[in-house]
C-alpha cells in the first residue's frame, strides 16, 4: 500500500548527463537519490533523514522519462520508496529515519 506517490522528471538539459554517459546519456542513481530525498521532504518536511539502508537500481532511466516516486512506511525508523516508469519498478530502497 502506497502511503504517497510524487511525479518527476529529469531534464536532458541536467548538468550530470553529458558525462554520464557521453553519446549515451542515462540519468545517474545520485540524481535519482535526490529527487527522492527531496519528495520526502516535500511530503514530511518534520522527518529527519538518517541515510540510505539499501539501494537498488533495477532498470535505467533516461533523460526527459517521467517516472513517479512511491513512498510507504514499513517502520517508524524507515520509509520504503520505488521509482516506477511506465508501471515498471527501475529503483527501490530503504530510507532510514532518525527519532529525536
Amino acid at each position: 500500500m502506497t502511503d504517497h506517490q510524487f511525479q518527476s522528471r529529469i531534464g536532458a538539459n541536467h548538468p550530470s548527463l553529458p558525462g554520464h554517459f557521453p553519446g549515451n546519456p542515462v540519468v545517474p542513481g545520485v540524481v535519482i537519490l535526490d529527487e527522492v530525498l527531496h519528495a520526502l521532504a516535500q511530503w514530511q518536511p518534520q522527518l529527519h533523514i538518517g541515510g540510505f539502508t539499501t539501494v537498488k537500481f533495477l532498470q535505467p532511466l533516461l533523460p526527459d522519462e517521467t517516472f513517479s516516486i512511491e513512498f510507504e512506511h514499513s517502520k517508524a525508523t524507515r520509509m520504503k520508496f520505488e521509482c516506477k516508469k511506465s508501471q515498471t519498478v527501475f529503483a527501490t530502497g530503504i530510507i532510514n529515519l532518525e527519532t529525536d
